[in-house]
């Protein structure tokens, strides 16, 4: 075997497809594009939902709802996990750093503390907000509140 001799494998190769080359060709006169029509002209392309004419889906179906652009999400604990937390981990205070550190939250996230549940621990919480039973139950079982 010579590099002079190389060759592709038999049937690997194909003929190009020579559009618009007399009738001679069977592919002349309209190059298999068909009659008339702006598919049938260079340079077509249709538009993102186009449906032909037909009115397109994103018309025919109603508006629904509305997105507030100002809304705050938080990530929402309640005083009970906060409870589970402090045994699982053996933390004295809770904080977005800690939270975040122990794979609870993402960096960005604000957290709400609401009042479902128990706490027997003392614990600090530094948090972004907080409800008023959660406070009650925070600062009776010993522990205090700031906001950040």
């Amino acid at each position: 075997m010579n590099l002079h001799t190389l060759r592709p494998a038999k049937g690997a190769v194909h003929k190009e497809k020579r559009l618009g080359r007399g009738e001679a060709s069977g592919k002349g006169g309209t190059s298999t594009k068909g009659n008339k029509g702006a598919q049938s002209n260079t340079g077509y392309s249709s538009k993102i939902g186009h449906e032909g004419g037909q009115m397109p889906i994103q018309r025919r179906l109603p508006k629904r709802g509305f997105i507030n652009n100002n809304r705050v999400e938080y990530k929402v604990f309640n005083v009970g996990f906060i409870d589970q937390i402090v045994e699982k981990y053996g933390l004295q205070e809770i904080s977005l750093e800690t939270l975040y550190m122990n794979g609870l939250i993402n960096k960005t996230a604000k957290v709400k503390i609401l009042g479902q549940g128990e706490l027997k621990s003392k614990v600090a919480l530094k948090v972004n907000a907080i409800s008023e039973k959660a406070k009650q139950v925070v600062e009776a079982a010993g522990g205090s509140v700031e906001l950040v």
